[in-house]
């Protein structure tokens, strides 16, 4: 199913062009999940050549006055190799609602003093990306075979990190041990796996964020739906965790227990 060409693209315009198509169709449907929306854009922009082997896909915010959009970069490397197909749970995570609407909301929000607006608690921007890629089915995404599975293998990705960075950093796991877990449980061989091991020993506990930050959110949701019942509004929810900008997991939790969505 990797392989398969079909929905693939051949060039950089076709790949900044497929994730514009994406972002047409999530935007019209983020009201029915999101009260508050950003007023920042971004824009969809190819990796530079130059940094294509040492930066992956990634989202640079806007300027807090608004004279910059953000940009959601789009590595395009692989296309020198082989047709690439565009990530719908890249751009959930990246872009809308991941990363830049998060960032966004945050900074735009002037009741928060500075250090609330740009603050940066792995867990929970990760965190939230992480949980964005799920809402991908409401948001009209994942109606393709081959975009569940690149979302599933994405799941599949973040929880190979829990396993690799503990082993690495708790466990005494050499590289070559994680480089091989790594390897067999996600059925690749690309350096890329490589570069994502040096990441983890440098930069020990960050990838532990995403998939403990994203079952944190699910958590509170589902508590929220047990103790409000049918009084439970998910756009509001959405709206309370993204409000106060980010925070420490246990502070998030401790709001969110006592939150209860605002009267209509």
């Amino acid at each position: 199913m990797t392989a398969d060409p079909t929905g693939a693209v051949k060039s950089e315009q076709e790949l900044v062009d497929g994730y514009l198509a994406i972002k047409a169709r999530v935007r019209p449907r983020l009201p029915e999940l999101f009260g508050r929306m950003p007023a920042a854009d971004f824009e969809v922009r190819p990796v530079e050549r130059f940094r294509e082997n040492a930066a992956a896909s990634q989202y640079v915010p806007a300027t807090p006055d608004g004279s910059r959009p953000g940009v959601f970069y789009a590595n395009a490397g692989a296309l020198r190799v082989r047709p690439v197909r565009p990530s719908e749970s890249l751009f959930l995570h990246e872009a809308l609602p991941g990363h830049h609407f998060q960032v966004a909301l945050a900074g735009e929000n002037q009741a928060l003093p500075r250090v609330r607006r740009f603050a940066l608690y792995n867990a929970y921007v990760e965190g939230w990306a992480l949980y964005a890629e799920r809402l991908g089915p409401q948001l009209g995404l994942y109606q393709d075979v081959r975009q569940r599975a690149g979302q599933l293998r994405s799941e599949l990705f973040r929880a190979v990190r829990l396993v690799v960075d503990t082993g690495l950093h708790h466990e005494g796991w050499s590289r070559d041990r994680a480089l091989t877990y790594a390897r067999t449980t996600m059925g690749r061989n690309d350096v890329g796996l490589e570069l994502e091991i040096d990441r983890y020993l440098a930069d020990p506990g960050q990838a532990l964020g995403y998939k403990m930050g994203e079952i944190a959110i699910r958590r509170m949701r589902e508590d929220a739906k047990r103790r409000l019942g049918s009084a439970f509004d998910l756009r509001g929810f959405h709206d309370a965790v993204l409000e106060s900008g980010p925070l420490p997991l246990d502070v998030l939790e401790e709001k969110m227990r006592s939150w209860t969505p605002p009267a209509r």
